[in-house]
């Protein structure tokens, strides 16, 4: 019977010679040190160390990704390969935080790096039955907001800071009003003086519970939970829930695995997954680790709805970028309810939702956030919700903006205001 082993593939940069630093990540990732020691017996190596399986080669490079690499070069053009290798689940276990020590943290503390990326990362079944996933996902945000034949169009409350609660009730009472399907805190906000959580929580959702009760529709506001000490998540987890509400902003990288993980097993909110901090880990494309990597290890833990930016962001990543984190959402790892919702954000206005649509593979699976772009309309917020809408009604119809646009006010005052440029989302 053959071992179950994790796949990783790294992207190497070196002046030297790729083949040799792809079998010292093995080595130093697994068994090895930097000297040979007695108990690195042949059996146990044949059980738990590491091995290359295959480098393919890559046009080399001009200039290192790390540029203190250059003073040793000799001018020399820099190798560039991607490595597969295989580590042996026996030798990693299921747990999350082992595998990032030994896939992913140790590596780029090696020498002879002029660059190193961890590209792509492919696990065995046994990850599937060790981690929760998530609770609800696609399926479940779709039923908590009753939309299903089109994006759920959200909003973010802004100014992002600095609203006292009952001006966030006031915001929105307008956006609920205008029939919008999700609303969420700033990701910076977390329960500051001039607007606690309880306090903020204790003057949105009566409006939300009002407005379903005379509808039948429930808005989705995501509250943000974030906090240091996992205990306290919780409790700030139970103040929402308690109150009736249905979901949580959460700063991943800020919690952490064992925080979010202790969240995510005591939670009844679906998760919304702020990224903020991911740039750090990816946005030199020399260095880091890859999105289709790094989503992994959170969907294992159970995310709901996971932010990626969107077309014609207001950041640094292209669209291109976009498109891959998508599609690394939409992508199984082991089955379809482990797909978190995809949200589209940052600068987004409904001007971009003819190319969203198009290059999303036409999919209507998406939570579509704007910020600005819905809160900034000159018409107001509610009218920058049916604005948004118009804009995708057009898309799916393939109609152009413009002409659509000729029949209805709210996206004509938006293209008016927005056309061409990011919103502040």
């Amino acid at each position: 019977m053959s071992q179950s082993t994790i796949k990783v593939t790294y992207r190497i940069e070196t002046a030297g010679d790729v083949a040799a630093l792809a079998a010292k990540i093995a080595s130093d990732q697994s068994t090895g040190t930097f000297v040979e020691v007695p108990g690195e017996t042949p059996e146990l190596k044949a059980r738990v160390a590491a091995r290359v399986v295959d480098i393919r080669m890559l046009e080399p490079v001009a200039t290192p990704s790390f540029p203190e690499a250059a003073a040793s070069s000799g001018g020399r053009p820099y190798q560039r390969g991607d490595a597969d290798i295989e580590f042996p689940l026996e030798a990693v276990g299921t747990d999350l935080a082992a595998l990032m020590t030994i896939a992913i943290g140790g590596v780029f503390s090696i020498k002879g790096f002029s660059g190193i990326r961890v590209v792509d990362m492919k696990l065995p079944p046994e990850f599937q039955g060790a981690h929760p996933g998530p609770q609800f996902g696609v399926e479940g945000s779709r039923k908590l907001t009753g939309i299903y034949r089109r994006p759920i169009i959200g909003t973010i409350v802004k100014p992002a800071l600095g609203l006292r609660p009952h001006e966030t009730a006031a915001l929105v009472r307008e956006l609920v009003e205008a029939d919008v399907d999700f609303i969420k805190d700033d990701e910076k906000l977390a329960s500051p003086a001039y607007s606690n959580l309880a306090d903020r929580v204790k003057a949105i959702m009566p409006i939300i519970l009002d407005r379903e009760q005379k509808t039948g529709k429930k808005v989705m506001y995501a509250f943000g939970i974030s906090h240091a000490d996992p205990e306290q998540m919780a409790r700030n987890h139970d103040i929402v829930a308690d109150a009736g509400g249905n979901a949580a902003v959460v700063n991943i990288n800020s919690v952490g695995f064992g925080g979010f993980s202790f969240l995510r097993k005591r939670s009844r909110l679906a998760l919304h997954a702020h990224r903020n901090g991911w740039d750090i880990l990816t946005r030199h494309p020399g260095l880091g680790m890859d999105f289709r990597v790094y989503q992994q290890f959170w969907r294992l833990l159970g995310v709901d709805q996971f932010q990626i930016n969107g077309i014609g962001a207001k950041y640094w990543e292209p669209d291109e970028s976009f498109v891959r984190s998508f599609e690394a959402l939409t992508k199984p790892l082991f089955s379809p309810r482990d797909c978190p919702m995809p949200v589209a954000g940052s600068g987004q206005w409904g001007g971009q939702a003819p190319e969203t649509f198009e290059r999303t593979e036409r999919t209507l699976d998406l939570l579509y956030l704007c910020g600005g772009g819905i809160v900034s309309h000159p018409g107001g917020p509610a009218a920058g919700v049916r604005a948004v809408r118009q804009a995708w009604e057009a898309a799916v119809a393939g109609v152009p903006l413009a002409t659509y646009a000729r029949e209805h006010r709210e996206l004509a005052q938006s293209i008016a205001k927005f056309g061409g440029k990011a919103s502040d989302a």
